[in-house]
């Protein structure tokens, strides 16, 4: 039993193999010869197995595939010339090309109205990754969570000393700021 080397730039899992495929043309012809003649009841299949040098698994693997591959080859085919994958490739990179010259253009129309309206342009999102790896850089503290922060452990610190003097969580209002009065 022979195992596929595997490749190292390759993911895919070993593949066992018990030998391996008919290398040149003649062997595959001998092969095509071999199954021919088990199915025209020539030869038993232990026979042919033991003529090419295979066991008997291996022999009616092939005899598989040779059936699949004449099923295949009498399969009808759509007429005409059929798309290929590097045409599909080609169509699709070409209107992407388009939508992105499209989507250039209306860019460039938003701007220009935005200037006729007298608006400031808008301020596009940093996409770039920070310099540690994460995507997103990390959050400053806000001085009014600072604020909070401190506010609530000195309530704790007070409550846990046995004063029970309520104090508001609410931050400080800045100076020159109007306060709101609830009834």
């Amino acid at each position: 039993m022979k195992k596929a080397k595997p490749s190292a730039s390759s993911a895919s899992p070993v593949v066992k193999e018990t030998s391996p495929p008919a290398a040149t043309l003649s062997e595959a012809q001998r092969l095509a010869a071999a199954i021919l003649e088990v199915l025209a009841g020539l030869r038993a299949p232990p026979a042919a197995a033991e003529l090419l040098n295979i066991s008997l698994p291996r022999y009616y693997q092939l005899e598989a595939r040779a059936l699949n591959g004449l099923v295949a080859a009498l399969a009808p085919r759509p007429k005409g010339k059929q798309p290929s994958l590097e045409n599909r490739v080609k169509h699709l990179e070409k209107e992407l090309a388009a939508a992105q010259r499209a989507c250039a253009r209306q860019e460039a129309l938003v701007r220009v109205t935005q200037r006729s309206l007298g608006l400031a342009a808008l301020a596009k999102p940093q996409t770039a990754p920070a310099k540690n790896g994460s995507r997103r850089k990390p959050r400053k503290p806000m001085v009014r969570a600072l604020k909070a922060a401190q506010n609530l452990r000195s309530q704790a610190d007070a409550g846990a000393a046995g004063n029970s003097s309520v104090v508001p969580v609410q931050p400080p209002l800045p100076s020159g700021a109007a306060q709101e009065t609830r009834p």
